[in-house]
């Protein structure tokens, strides 16, 4: 088998193209998250704490051309972005997971018939006992 074809079966095999597919709407989602934290949330918490604009929050170090600066406003905002991110993509497993549930419940397993009670067998044991 050359490699072009042995290329072709791994590309085309179901989990490939779903991860693809993944990854693709992974973007676009991440794109709306970030949307969402940056130009809604972002500026109310601002509004909160007196229009602070977290992505310009820096610490510098040194003075002049030697300086080191710390952007942790950045480091805030990406964050922030990142547990939005986690928490939607928890709702939404969580809602696969209970879709999925409900379709992979079992039917109930038919009653297997009733046998002898204890009481039955003990006194079944008992005349038994009693025979002898």
């Amino acid at each position: 088998m050359g490699f072009i074809s042995e290329f072709k079966e791994f590309a085309m095999k179901g989990n490939v193209l779903d991860m693809a597919v993944g990854v693709i709407i992974g973007g676009a989602f991440g794109k709306i998250v970030s949307s969402l934290v940056d130009d809604i949330l972002m500026p109310l918490v601002g509004v909160v704490t007196g229009n602070v604009d977290f992505t310009k929050l820096e610490f510098a170090f040194g003075e002049g051309d030697l300086a080191a600066t710390l952007k942790y406003g950045n480091f805030i905002q990406n964050t922030v972005d990142f547990l939005i991110v986690a928490f939607c993509i928890f709702l939404m497993l969580k809602a696969i997971n209970k879709l999925n549930r409900k379709k992979e419940e079992p039917a109930p397993e038919p009653e297997a018939p009733a046998g002898p009670t204890q009481e039955e067998l003990l006194a079944e044991i008992r005349d038994l006992l009693k025979k002898k």
